[in-house]
């Protein structure tokens, strides 16, 4: 294969990829040869090469299959003296001071691209998100350093990485000259991995404490890696000590993520931690209605029918990423068949979506509602202290997820701090005995399960 075909086909990988990871992954890409089924590119740094072939493996090989060339593999090398590729639409990346020896530093940390679409323009604010929006604002402001870190959490699909985007884009709009390095915690894991295994942890240590600011999303996924934990530990407490910027995200709370070490638990709590909570009705009709001005845009002159987007809203009510996919889907598949998107299309086109939509409570979202009801926090809800006034909710919490949720009694103990099959049993009859007894339980339980079901 021809370079000059090479190009060719990268047009067609622009058109599968989208233009955001073009231009950061497959651009920089050099085409040196095939031979015996494997296809060799040149490419600027060993994290680029991992990367392409962790993600894009699959679409590349469709690519050069589909046009005549037989290739079973890629495989990619780094070029001695080869210059670092900018990542073209990620936030600038920190500059490698020179290492202790007086040689170049190495590869320049390769950030994360960022979703063109994932702004604080696109961002529906509601109720469940309003204070973590107003964080997240504060932080991509670039002023004085407020609070350090902000740590986002939430479940899945409710605007953690959108709001993570937003801020790196927004900080290299003010300011571009501003080292702003976003990544996964899996990079992070994975760059200090390959740090050691080459013997380069001062170029790591250069690399990542010379950032402005450290964006890492999913820290969760750090939890029971000692070392990994104990470099991230000191790149936190070099970047504090320096004053530059930490953000944060999980998906859950810094004190509910199991085999954290405590003294990474407690830096991440020393900040502002905010949750974003699941989506309320109000919030989900809210983002729907701002996406159906985007698809009119590409679907001119397609009709929506009343009571659509609304029930749309209360039956799809976990994931915002999949509301937003049932809606593209619509108007994909009413513009193929030229008709209304009435109800009748809705349950006919998202048949599966609805399905798998169906109303599941979990454990965590009983604990959260209870406490909030109750007014005390979820770290004293499952936490170890036995007083009445923490007790009691917990056997409420107990309770109702033995009623609504499939999980057996050691599992639910296991949520609550680790507690035996037995104590969640004991709060589960307690409950149960003053249902009978105490009008306000009753109608507490009752108004809690409502609220769980709606």
């Amino acid at each position: 294969m021809t370079k000059e075909k090479w190009g060719q086909l990268r047009e067609n990988l622009l058109k599968t990829v989208g233009k955001n990871n073009f231009k950061t992954w497959i651009e920089p890409l050099e085409f040196a040869e095939v031979q015996d089924g494997v296809a060799l590119f040149n490419v600027p740094t060993n994290f680029m090469g991992n990367y392409v072939s962790q993600n894009f493996t699959d679409q590349i090989l469709h690519e050069l299959n589909a046009n005549g060339q037989p290739v079973q593999r890629l495989s990619f090398q780094v070029l001695a003296n080869a210059p670092t590729q900018p990542a073209a639409n990620a936030v600038a990346e920190p500059k490698a001071p020179p290492a202790a020896s007086g040689e170049a530093s190495g590869d320049a940390i390769q950030t994360a691209p960022l979703e063109a679409r994932f702004t604080f323009d696109s961002f529906v604010v509601g109720k469940p998100n309003e204070l973590a929006h107003a964080a997240a604002r504060r932080v991509a402001e670039g002023g004085p350093v407020t609070f350090n870190p902000l740590v986002l959490y939430g479940g899945v699909g409710l605007g953690k990485t959108h709001l993570m985007h937003a801020i790196a884009w927004e900080l290299r709009a003010r300011q571009p000259d501003l080292n702003v390095l976003y990544l996964s915690a899996e990079q992070f894991m994975y760059r200090f991995v390959q740090a050691l295994r080459e013997r380069k942890m001062m170029d790591f240590k250069h690399l990542f404490r010379s950032v402005d600011v450290l964006m890492v999303d999913d820290v969760q996924f750090i939890a029971g890696k000692d070392s990994t934990q104990e470099e991230f530990f000191h790149t936190f407490n070099a970047l504090v000590d320096q004053n530059k910027q930490i953000i944060i995200s999980a998906d859950r709370a810094p004190g509910e993520i199991k085999e954290l070490e405590d003294r990474v638990r407690s830096r991440l709590q020393c900040g502002l931690v905010v949750d974003l909570h699941p989506t309320d009705y109000e919030l989900r009709l809210g983002i729907l209605q701002s996406k159906v001005q985007q698809h009119r845009d590409t679907y001119p002159g397609l009709e929506i029918a009343p009571g659509v987007l609304e029930f749309l809203a209360q039956r799809i009510s976990t994931n915002v990423r999949v509301l937003e996919g049932a809606l593209t889907r619509l108007f994909a598949f009413a513009s193929l068949v030229g008709r209304e998107i009435d109800m009748e299309l809705t349950q006919d086109c998202l048949a599966d979506v609805l399905r798998a939509s169906e109303r599941k409570i979990t454990v965590e979202e009983i604990q959260r509602r209870v406490s909030d009801y109750y007014n005390i926090r979820l770290s004293d809800m499952i936490g170890p202290k036995r007083v009445r006034s923490f007790a009691r909710p917990r056997q409420v919490a107990m309770y109702l997820a033995k009623q609504l949720t499939s999980r057996s009694l050691p599992e639910i103990g296991r949520r609550f701090g680790g507690r035996d099959h037995t104590t969640v049993m004991h709060g589960v009859r307690r409950i149960e005995e003053l249902k009978q007894t105490d009008g306000q339980m009753a109608d507490d339980v009752e108004m809690l399960r409502r609220a769980l079901e709606a």
